[in-house]
């Protein structure tokens, strides 16, 4: 599930993993692969751009996805976005039946695209994203307005129109959340899903018997 920033994906990802908590799903973020930076200084770090492919560590999040299709848990990496590090600490993620993989590039390498049943694009307005991002580098992350608009001006943006966007001829579902409700959102893929394959077909018929 990619998309640019302050699309939804992350709501999205987490309204799937309560409605299917009985299938069994597991959420791997593609922020938590960032290349960790501590090598540097907290200078050359700040100035870093985040928003371009070669941020991420996209070979560590390969394995850790071909060893969840393959039934066996990973250590997941914790990043900090206050010091562009990845800490000492892991989250281990047990393999489900449903894998979602959410974040900005999630469709951007073809051998991650390889695995997906279900490659799924989720847009909204670019202003509205803007909001969205504003609120949660502020509250979550405790950036400063003037820092999250620079930033945005300086990469995230046209990282955007170079990067991110090009990555929905991709996918086989695109999701406009500018006005969608989540529930609509989420019926959708759901949809997808069961037309995508045949064993979440058998779930959703399994919970309709219900």
């Amino acid at each position: 599930m990619g998309g640019g920033t302050g699309s939804g994906k992350t709501a999205l990802a987490e309204g799937l993993r309560q409605r299917h908590a009985r299938l069994g799903v597991a959420v791997v973020d593609q922020d938590s692969y960032y290349l960790d930076r501590s090598h540097l200084t907290e200078e050359e770090r700040s100035s870093l751009n985040f928003d371009e492919p070669a941020a991420f560590d996209h070979d560590l999040l390969l394995a850790h996805l071909e060893r969840l299709s393959r039934g066996e848990a990973v250590e997941k990496p914790r990043y900090s976005f206050t010091t562009h590090t990845r800490t000492e600490e892991f989250d281990r993620t047990q393999p489900a039946p449903l894998v979602i993989l959410e974040g900005l590039l999630a469709l951007w390498d073809e051998r991650v695209r390889s695995l997906a049943g279900l490659k799924v694009y989720v847009d909204a307005e670019a202003d509205l994203r803007l909001v969205r991002r504003l609120r949660r580098d502020i509250q979550e992350r405790g950036r400063t307005v003037e820092s999250v608009l620079t930033q945005y001006l300086m990469s995230v943006r046209p990282m955007h129109r170079l990067h991110v966007e090009p990555t929905k001829a991709y996918a086989n579902l695109v999701l406009d959340t500018t006005e969608a409700a989540l529930k609509d959102s989420l019926l959708k893929i759901d949809l997808a899903l069961a037309e995508a394959c045949p064993e979440f077909r058998e779930f959703l018929s399994f919970i309709d018997r219900r």
